[in-house]
């Protein structure tokens, strides 16, 4: 651009302008040209273009001065309130970057909203918070329009280490106030509240020693359990600070025209990512038969499918789908009972004896002409937790039938020696039976994968305290609320280290974001669990899976799964220390 007689120049014509004005408006032009070395940069691509005659001439030089243009920063990030699966309340986080001067929508992120601990929750907790979700998901807004949309602004999106040191650090400062508030309040109520009298010493009481306190001791076993662990407190509004994490890393990938999980990938690794990657192991989840399941047996909340390694995605996907059509019409079979779809994807069906799902898997396997236990292998997810009878200090595996966590040890020897196909169990007792995880550990870990999901430490104490003990294979870790992209890839790496396997796990209220699978494949997950092949949440991230696998495949850069490998856990430890050890 020159700046010439008869051109407009702030409002002015030039030609009104005085010789000298002029001169010196032509100089500043001048020197604000060569000073982003644009001269320099035109005449070099116009040389070359005169050479290489594009066809789309504008085209091309736009490509080129494109590489010279600032980086995209973050402008704005908008959150919004969205329904997840179970048409419960969660956010969804909307990125907006400034790119080449002009405001761009970038990516969308979802996430779900827990609220409740696992260990805590029941059918009846889980109808009940709806009314925390709601509060949850206001404050979130909250947060991610006003302080979190000023505090990232400008930033550039493949900062993730510095903007998820940022969001952590707000996030601490919100719990901090939360925490001295609740200090203040307590005070003041001390304050305020009056002097209260001793109770004075009633009959009643006296009454109470009057029954015997022997016959309640008799229906107590002589080794009392441990009691359970208070349960888990969970900040509202903390599923703002996910969304935003995963936000900003989608939004990362996007500029710099790369796929998620390779982007992932990246971030996970100090040095250049790895040339093959290896796809995670589904764990499909074809028929559910627990405690919601209306039948006596309790014990099996899930049972999971488990494709022979080595079989790519899109054989190991068709091969349980087979399986669960064949499942289908069992359930649709005269006297079979009442059969449901569960939250989870998959059949549901109650049964009275624990033999009866494994018989008609063992016959559905057999009239596909697949081999249980070569092509397909079994993993439980027991759900120990759901089962203890705390007045009685003991487990329900089947209605009627009690055992004591010592007892569990010798049942899971049988079970699996019984139905060698099994190779896994997740949560076979609660976290709070620590002697019997390291007496199960040792004496089934060389045959079979024994792992913690409701059992495991949060990602917030695993972060800070580390895995404590080796009293299981492995871990399910779920991305939600305050944990971020960072996050996920420090428990990762920790893992790693410890030879404890990470699988990738999903939340019960889920979205239709199918970041997880790219998440799953970047930090190099040995499994994924993402549930059953129905619902839309979950054939998402497996569609997703699919196409990474497919993506891979085509660049040459697909890795071969490793065979099963069963971490052998030693029962060497002496004086456990229950507080540190599979607490949450």
């Amino acid at each position: 651009m020159s700046v010439s007689g008869g051109q407009a120049v702030n409002g002015r014509h030039s030609s009104s302008l005085e010789p000298r004005d002029f001169y010196q408006l032509k100089q500043r032009a001048a020197e604000y040209y060569r000073s982003n070395a644009v001269p320099q940069r035109m005449q070099q691509v116009l040389n070359t273009m005169f050479y290489e005659k594009p066809d789309d001439m504008y085209g091309h030089l736009a490509n080129y001065f494109a590489s010279f243009a600032k980086p995209a920063a973050i402008s704005r990030i908008i959150g919004r309130e969205i329904l997840d699966t179970n048409g419960q309340s969660t956010i969804e986080v909307e990125v907006l970057c400034t790119i080449k001067n002009f405001e761009k929508s970038v990516c969308f992120a979802a996430m779900s909203n827990c609220c409740s601990d696992p260990n805590y929750t029941t059918q009846d907790t889980g109808n009940n918070d709806n009314e925390e979700k709601a509060q949850s998901v206001n404050i979130a807004l909250e947060w991610v329009n006003e302080p979190l949309n000023s505090l990232l602004k400008g930033l550039l999106p493949a900062n993730q280490i510095h903007v998820d040191k940022l969001l952590s650090e707000y996030f601490q400062r919100k719990v901090e106030e939360d925490e001295e508030q609740k200090k203040k309040d307590n005070e003041d109520e001390k304050l305020t509240e009056p002097e209260s009298l001793p109770p004075p010493v009633s009959a009643a009481f006296g009454d109470k020693k009057k029954k015997s306190p022997k016959a309640k001791k008799s229906l107590v076993p002589e080794k009392n359990i441990n009691p359970r662990e208070p349960p888990e407190s969970f900040f509202p509004g903390s599923v703002a600070i996910g969304a935003v994490s995963l936000a900003i890393a989608k939004a990362a990938a996007r500029l710099q025209n790369i796929i998620l999980y390779l982007h992932i990938a990246s971030l996970n690794q100090a040095e250049e990512p790895r040339k093959e990657m290896s796809m995670p192991l589904p764990l499909i989840t074809i028929l559910e038969c627990g405690k919601s399941s209306g039948g006596k047996v309790h014990l099996l909340k899930e049972m999971i499918a488990i494709p022979k390694p080595g079989l790519g995605y899109k054989q190991s996907i068709k091969m349980i789908r087979d399986l669960q059509q064949e499942i289908s019409k069992w359930m649709f079979a005269p006297k079979t009972g009442p059969a449901a779809i569960s939250q989870s994807g998959c059949w549901m069906k109650g049964y009275d004896r624990i033999e009866q799902p494994f018989e008609m898997i063992q016959e559905v396997c057999t009239a596909l002409q697949l081999t249980l236990g070569d092509d397909v292998h079994l993993m439980l997810n027991c759900g120990a937790h759901e089962l203890m009878d705390y007045e009685k200090q003991k487990y329900e595996v089947i209605t009627g039938v009690l055992k004591h966590p010592d007892e569990m040890i010798e049942f899971y020897i049988n079970l699996v020696k019984q139905y060698p196909s099994i190779i896994g169990l997740i949560d076979p007792l609660r976290k709070e039976d620590v002697e019997q995880w390291s007496k199960l550990c040792s004496l089934l870990s060389p045959q079979c994968y024994i792992l913690a999901d409701a059992a495991s430490r949060s990602i917030d104490k695993l972060l800070t305290e580390g895995l404590g003990a080796k009293l299981y294979s492995g871990l399910v870790v779920k991305y939600a609320n305050q944990t971020t992209i960072s996050n996920l890839i420090q428990v990762a790496k920790l893992m790693e280290e410890n030879e404890c396997i990470f699988i990738s796990g999903l939340t019960d209220e889920e979205t239709m974001d199918d970041s997880m699978a790219d998440i799953a494949v970047g930090l190099g997950a040995r499994f994924i669990k993402l549930g059953g092949l129905c619902h839309g949440e979950r054939v998402a991230k497996y569609n997703r899976l699919l196409a990474i696998e497919e993506e891979l495949a085509q660049r040459g850069a697909l890795g071969k799964s490793p065979e099963h490998k069963f971490p052998v856990i030693g029962a060497e430890q002496e004086d456990l220390n229950p507080e540190m050890i599979l607490s949450n």
